[in-house]
């Protein structure tokens, strides 16, 4: 538990959240409602084990954090408790209400301990992929994705090394208890669908795909969609991505729509598997010390000048 004062706002709330949710205690040394609710909530911080953290502020000595907490939120009466994550207020409650509401509200933006468990898992994964340990890494992949198997990122980066690793089958495997969100039509998840493009790709190499025939088809007729579109997919399971790319742009160039257009969600797709997940956000560290900021600042994913090549190309056959 840690005192919140405007001097260190930035650093142990909205900083601290984007690591943990950070729950916290709007309260008055006055107020016989805080003085209640203060030990069911130190209570269940430590109950819960390190998957919140508990911040206090005194609203008499810090008005203008409570004021700011309170305008945003329409309250006006304490004890209010406000949960930050990712670096912003994302919901709160007012009053010493019962420890089991408490915990209901707790359990809707604290991670379990399976979910925290498959993150260590996934950030030991990245590092051991990195060094170039796949064997190892492929093994916390699947840690993870048994701890919690609802962790998009575990399963993403677990299907995507098994394919990398050319063990088709086992990434057929770990993909399909998330195949229907990517075959969504509606809302379908980005990098799921992806994935579902390399896995086809992957499947289609593995049918005995001669790739000098298929170049021999394509010299005599360039406008063998078939031949071309089935050379990228050898190219895309050949992990040569860019080379894959260059053959569905000339079948976009030539028919946008061939195939309910094929070509163009292959392409998208390759450059969604290249393109590497946005950073967190984080607090601005241009703001002045002292001051109040309640949201955190988005970065912006740094741009990649090859593939914001390949996304121009696009855009231009496109359009």
């Amino acid at each position: 538990m840690i005192d919140i004062t405007i001097q260190n706002f930035e650093t142990e709330l909205l900083q601290a959240s984007l690591q943990q949710p950070v729950l916290l205690d709007i309260w008055a040394p006055w107020c016989g409602p805080c003085k209640s609710l203060g030990p069911v909530l130190e209570k269940l911080e430590v109950a819960y084990a390190g998957r919140f953290k508990l911040a206090k502020l005194n609203s008499d000595e810090q008005p203008e954090i409570a004021s700011q907490l309170s305008q945003a939120f329409g309250v006006r009466s304490i004890p209010f408790c406000v949960m930050f994550a990712g670096g912003q207020p994302v919901d709160g409650f007012v009053g010493a209400i019962p420890e089991a509401q408490i915990r209901e509200f707790l359990d809707k933006h604290v991670p379990s301990s399976e979910a925290l468990e498959a993150e260590e898992e996934v950030a030991e994964a990245e590092a051991l992929l990195a060094e170039g340990d796949t064997d190892a890494a492929l093994q916390k992949l699947h840690d993870a994705v048994q701890a919690d198997p609802s962790n998009e990122t575990a399963r993403f980066d677990l299907v995507r090394a098994l394919l990398e690793g050319g063990q088709l089958t086992a990434a057929q495997a770990a993909f399909e208890p998330v195949a229907a969100r990517a075959a969504d039509t509606i809302t379908p998840h980005a990098r799921f669908a992806a994935l579902s493009h390399w896995l086809r790709a992957a499947e289609r190499a593995t049918a005995g795909v001669d790739a000098a025939a298929l170049q021999a088809a394509i010299a005599a007729n360039r406008r063998d969609f078939e031949a071309r579109f089935t050379l990228a997919q050898l190219l895309f399971a050949q992990q040569q991505f860019t080379a894959a790319m260059d053959e569905l742009l000339e079948i976009i160039m030539r028919d946008k729509s061939w195939n309910q257009e094929l070509a163009r969600k292959t392409y998208v797709a390759i450059l969604e598997l290249l393109t590497k997940p946005a950073p967190k956000p984080q607090p601005s560290a241009g703001d002045k010390a002292g001051s109040l900021q309640l949201a955190g600042q988005t970065l912006v994913t740094p741009s990649d000048p090859l593939l914001d090549q390949y996304r121009r190309k696009l855009s231009m056959a496109l359009f």
